[in-house]
């Protein structure tokens, strides 16, 4: 195994951050993708002061993204005029502090995200999200 040179090493930027999540994005299943139609991807350092309100969220390093919107599963019966696009926001930062812990890839865990709230979008079971993201290895 070759050693990594960590001396010269920085943490991804929003827009390495937002390439990397591109890059998740489109290795996941075509068809998964393909209803993803629409969908938007933020990726921000931090959850704003209203969302760590209204997620009970103890700490800005608590939530890692966030599904905000109406999921297929709510059906376009509750679609309203002037609505917001769904939008799935990636949280950089919590991201990094999560992997920094942790013994994954910072590429599997933004895919994990990324599938995760994207799932939720769908109405996605917990096994329904493991086999996408054991699709896109």
């Amino acid at each position: 195994m070759t050693a990594i040179d960590w001396t010269r090493a920085a943490a991804p930027s929003l827009a390495e951050f937002e390439s990397l999540a591109d890059a998740a994005f489109a290795a996941l299943p075509t068809r998964f993708r393909k209803l993803c139609d629409g969908v938007v991807m933020r990726i921000e350092d931090f959850p704003d002061d209203e969302t760590l309100d209204d997620m009970n969220c103890e700490s800005e390093f608590d939530l890692l993204g966030l599904f905000r919107g109406r999921g297929l599963a709510q059906g376009e019966a509750f679609a309203h005029t002037g609505q917001q696009p769904n939008m799935v926001f990636l949280y950089r930062r919590p991201i990094l502090d999560y992997w920094a812990d942790h013994e994954e890839t910072l590429g599997a865990i933004v895919r994990h995200v990324l599938v995760h709230e994207i799932g939720h979008h769908f109405g996605l079971s917990d096994d329904d999200m493991e086999r996408i993201e054991a699709e896109a290895d």
